[in-house]
């Protein structure tokens, strides 16, 4: 199988390629704009694996020509900061929607299959519990990122439908772990940094016994190895998720590490009175098992942040 990766150098996306043995694929072509400056995910890249790096972008990339040599492209290209995309709507939308609908304009002309990644964020619902079939008019996203992705998952599906696109969509819980191109704006992560480095861990007010999904990093690289060896591009929505989590389960294992921590309160417009539990089981009907944990994932970012404080 030949691969290309867009937003190959991020945080899922560096995690990915550094995950690769030899005899895992017959070529793995790398895209990335290099916008955010990840140039250390190229480093150490996995000997005997047969990868190319491209700097181009998916909105201004001849991405036929590129597709031309590929059988499957995963799309990790994308603006992720949810709550800064509120002062970024129209970028967010360019990148995220526009630059999607170009790529997969390039799969259906070359016949190459797409595996696109969504977020859990889609829903927004007010509570309960949610899965893939929950009714289009109860997807309610909360942020112009998330709402960015539903959209290009309505795009995906129209497209499939109209001109035979072969894709899957997965909706993966907020991340978290370590990666070579790691981002520090989602919960996790972020509560991490803050800690470690002696600042306040800022919650927003409502947000504390309310439940997210989330996914181990761990989880989501084995999550796309698994729809790759399957070839599976059915067309189907598949939620991916290792835990169902409050933010007080969260600052509580992170106290473990850094017993001092602080919490400090905020408003903030993404997070409103929502709390819901995301089931995936429709991909754990297909075999696939979250094997991640929060508490190793914490424990290991923490680990490698400590260093910064050691005086």
């Amino acid at each position: 199988m030949r691969l290309l990766v867009t937003g190959a150098l991020g945080h899922i996306g560096s995690r990915f390629i550094h995950s690769l043995k030899p005899g895992d694929l017959d070529e793995v072509v790398l895209l990335d704009n290099l916008y955010s400056q990840r140039y250390a995910s190229l480093f150490d890249l996995p000997d005997g694996v047969p990868i190319r790096f491209v700097s181009e972008d998916v909105c201004t990339s001849d991405l036929e020509k590129l597709l031309a040599s590929s059988d499957v492209v995963i799309h990790l290209a994308a603006i992720t900061d949810a709550a800064g995309s509120f002062d970024n709507q129209k970028e967010v939308e360019k990148v995220n929607l526009d630059g999607t609908r170009r790529l997969a304009e390039a799969c259906v002309a070359t016949g190459c299959k797409l595996l696109f990644l969504s977020t859990t964020s889609v829903y927004g619902v007010q509570k309960g519990e949610v899965d893939e079939d929950c009714p289009v008019d109860q997807l309610k996203p909360q942020s112009p990122y998330a709402d960015s992705k539903l959209k290009s998952e309505f795009l995906l599906q129209e497209m499939g439908e109209r001109d035979g696109l072969d894709f899957v969509i997965c909706r993966l819980g907020t991340i978290f772990g370590v990666s070579t191109g790691m981002r520090f704006h989602t919960a996790v992560n972020k509560f991490c940094w803050q800690a470690v480095m002696g600042d306040p861990i800022t919650v927003w007010r409502t947000a504390l016994d309310q439940r997210r999904p989330y996914l181990d990093l761990s989880d989501a690289v084995r999550a796309l190895k698994f729809f790759l060896e399957r070839e599976l591009f059915d067309r189907r929505v598949y939620n991916v998720v290792t835990i169902n989590a409050t933010v007080r389960d969260v600052v509580d294992t992170i106290s473990e590490h850094v017993p001092d921590l602080s919490v400090e309160y905020v408003d903030s417009p993404i997070m409103n009175q929502l709390s819901y539990h995301v089931l995936s089981q429709r991909i754990a009907a297909l075999g696939f098992k979250p094997q991640g944990s929060m508490a190793q994932g914490i424990a290991e970012t923490i680990k490698l942040l400590r260093g910064a404080r050691q005086c």
